[in-house]
């Protein structure tokens, strides 16, 4: 069983020691940790650093693509490296990374594909109540949408087993975090959580610049998403309802028009014609996008099974590998892309 931290970081070397010193070298369940940081384009020499920090696997981006773009990275090389674990934290030493252990253990107990750490957001004081607030109703919002049970969908402190991770498409460029949940409940994943603990703020976000960007970032995100997985619903609800809308026009009209006031209201029944033609337009718009999204599966599906065959031949060359070293062979490492 080999676990894999990924840490995506962009300018992290301050921080970057307290993470990866923190991180467990020996959690029950497992038979291997290793540590992989995704240097998202950093200028401060954040590779380098984790280098003589002693992480096993650094990817690097030639520049900033952001959290999600970052994340995604990390994803793929975990799983070419053979991981069956994949642990996400992030580089500003917000977790308590020796948390760990009970993080994964409902992914080791087959309890879960997902685990997502709940930091209990109600009870960090650095948080400003606003944000307490958006958070929290982000979250519900989510849940909703997802079916999961979830209460803290932007946390980033997750686990993934190796069908999880290989399942993920991150196509927002924003985060990664409310959009795998949606992603998770429309394909069906075990979604669990457990609670975390969390150190103290050392840097504000680099995610956002003001709580109003947040709240139409994360609005963005959870639309497109559901939309993405559930465009029929999306759609239909929203052509049902201006359709719905025009049949009241057409009612009013004809109430008006069969009493004493007469005809008249002209330019309601144009505008309730209206509503009706739209809500139809609409009504077909879900139906084709409900068509692509059925090509869309395909297309991960075959992503899914591509990774899958990745994973496991990456898995039977370690395997290989280390019952070769007990033999007393030696072979050349080769040392993952940068």
């Amino acid at each position: 069983m080999k676990l894999i931290v990924q840490i995506p970081c962009y300018n992290e070397a301050r921080t970057l020691p307290l993470v990866v010193r923190s991180i467990p070298r020996l959690v029950p369940g497992v038979d291997r940790v290793e540590v992989l940081v995704v240097d998202d384009g950093s200028t401060d020499g954040t590779a380098d650093l984790a280098a003589t920090l002693g992480v096993e696997h650094v990817v690097r981006h030639t520049r900033n693509k952001g959290l999600a773009a970052a994340f995604a990275t990390g994803i793929d090389a975990c799983l070419r490296l053979g991981a069956d674990i994949v642990v996400n934290t992030d580089g500003d030493n917000q977790y308590h990374q020796e948390e760990i252990p009970l993080l994964i253990q409902p992914i080791l107990e087959g309890r879960a594909d997902m685990v997502v750490g709940d930091r209990r957001v109600g009870r960090i004081a650095a948080f400003p109540a606003r944000k307490r607030l958006l958070s929290g109703l982000g979250s519900a919002v989510v849940r909703r949408l997802s079916g999961t049970q979830v209460p803290d969908a932007p946390s980033g402190f997750r686990a993934y087993s190796r069908e999880a991770a290989a399942r993920l498409n991150v196509l927002s460029s924003y985060s990664y975090t409310l959009e795998t949940l949606i992603q998770a409940g429309a394909q069906r994943m075990a979604v669990a959580f457990v609670p975390v603990s969390t150190n103290p703020q050392l840097r504000k976000s680099r995610l956002f610049h003001g709580i109003g960007e947040y709240v139409q970032r994360s609005a963005a995100t959870i639309l497109r998403s559901y939309a993405t997985y559930q465009p029929l619903k999306v759609f239909l609800g929203a052509g049902g309802l201006l359709a719905v809308l025009g049949l009241a026009g057409v009612a009013r009209f004809l109430y008006f028009f069969a009493t004493a006031s007469g005809g008249g209201h002209v330019q309601s029944l144009v505008l309730s014609g209206v509503l009706l033609v739209v809500g139809f337009q609409v009504g077909l718009i879900g139906l084709l996008a409900d068509l692509i999204a059925a090509n869309r599966r395909l297309s991960e599906e075959t992503l899914y099974r591509l990774r899958r065959l990745e994973s496991d031949l990456a898995g039977a060359r370690l395997d290989r590998d280390e019952r070769d070293g007990q033999d007393g062979m030696v072979h050349p490492v080769s040392r993952p892309r940068r």
